[in-house]
């Protein structure tokens, strides 16, 4: 795994957790219905997350602590990309198609952020 791969998932996180805050009514509207509380708190609790797993990833000594919870946070955050799909079922084909598409993607983040971890749980 190159040096880098760490760094550009934390690089993928952090700007995500950025644009949780820059931007919170378009990541209001992916929250599922059944968590309790306002959208909102849901929004920059995980754009929080986001920015935590970023510094974490950022850190050889938290690392590999850091993958395993992007991994979790990964599969975590899979029902909001469901209810953005099913929303936007009746919106424009691009959108759609993109909505949908986010659907596949998190399998590889999840993999990216295993891959890291057990790279950093290697010692030279």
């Amino acid at each position: 795994m190159s040096q880098r791969s760490p760094l550009l998932l934390a690089g993928l996180l952090a700007t995500a957790g950025v644009a949780h805050f820059a931007a919170p009514r378009s990541f209001d509207a992916t929250i599922p219905r059944a968590l309790p509380g306002r959208p909102r708190a849901w929004t920059y609790g995980s754009g929080a997350a986001e920015l935590a797993l970023a510094a974490g990833l950022a850190v050889p000594r938290t690392r590999r602590t850091a993958a395993l919870a992007a991994a979790a946070f990964f599969v975590g955050v899979f029902p909001a990309n469901v209810k953005m799909a099913v929303d936007w079922r009746d919106r424009p084909a691009p959108q759609r198609t993109a909505a949908v598409a986010r659907l596949p993607l998190q399998v590889p983040l999840v993999l990216w952020a295993r891959g890291v971890a057990r790279a950093a749980g290697v010692r030279p």
